[in-house]
């Protein structure tokens, strides 16, 4: 059985800003940065990462407040100090040009990071990314932010109610949410400090940057499903591309890695012929 609290064999810290976090490195090739959701942690990408690293050296964190990164001790989770901790490793890694893909949090950060940091990146994906104000909030961050529940919520958080946030999330005929999943979500989530740092997070005030999503330059390719709110970025990015998932639900790094791996390897190839 894992011990998803503790490091794994392939496990990698480097302390940024303050921070110590936890990261993965994989294969070889054009770096490639992949940045996980809010409530989860790298091994979001265990196989997608497993699929891309023959192209791309796969750089994946535990963002802070989750996983093994745990909480920052400043409290600030602010998705534009996200965007500035990524450069920051990235810079600290010696990785000066590479490409990013987030899913939902993880998108939001990465196209934050593109605003700020264009000349850095070489192409940006964004899956099922969040940003824009109205986009529909998870019922597991509408209970962090309920004033009688946010202690409850500091001290334990259910098993059962890990459970059925996952479910909610996946589409309708996914089968990934298993007993090692759930387990995986439970043990990283009750690590010495993840449950305030997740509640912190959740009652975050976000600046609304999202009147700048047009501003970006970068490449972009956005990667959805068909049930997501996320029609917004294809419109409002000049020149991305889009592709559509039919059935997939929120998580699709997880629930269809071959599908994303297969999306962001053609987009970086196309994207890398076009720039020669």
């Amino acid at each position: 059985m894992n011990s998803w609290s503790e490091p794994q064999p392939d496990s990698r810290f480097v302390v940024v800003d303050g921070v110590r976090i936890h990261y993965k490195r994989e294969g070889s090739g054009p770096p490639l940065v992949l940045l996980h959701g809010s409530a989860s942690s790298l091994q979001h990408f265990d196989r997608a990462a497993a699929l891309l690293a023959h192209a791309y050296d796969v750089i994946r964190p535990d963002l802070p407040a989750f996983g093994l990164t745990g909480p920052r001790e400043d409290r600030d989770y602010r998705v534009p100090t996200y965007a500035r901790t990524v450069a920051r490793l990235l810079e600290t890694l010696s990785v000066p040009r590479y490409a990013v893909a987030g899913n939902s949090l993880g998108g939001n950060i990465a196209w934050n990071h593109a605003l700020d940091h264009p000349e850095r990146l070489s192409g940006l994906v964004l899956v099922n990314a969040t940003g824009y104000p109205e986009k529909t909030v998870p019922a597991g961050m509408r209970l962090a932010r309920n004033p009688l529940l946010r202690p409850l919520l500091r001290r334990v958080m259910p098993r059962r109610a890990i459970e059925r946030n996952l479910r909610s999330v996946v589409g309708p005929g996914s089968r990934i949410v298993d007993d090692a999943m759930v387990d995986r979500a439970y043990q990283l989530m009750n690590r010495p400090g993840n449950r305030s740092a997740f509640v912190d997070f959740c009652n975050t005030d976000q600046p609304d940057r999202s009147a700048r999503i047009s501003r970006i330059t970068v490449p972009t390719l956005v990667l959805r499903s068909a049930g997501s709110d996320g029609r917004r970025f294809a419109l409002d990015i000049p020149g991305s591309q889009e592709l559509v998932h039919p059935d997939g639900g929120h998580l699709l790094p997880e629930e269809e890695p071959r599908w994303f791996a297969d999306a962001v390897e053609k987009f970086l190839g196309s994207s890398a012929d076009d720039c020669r």
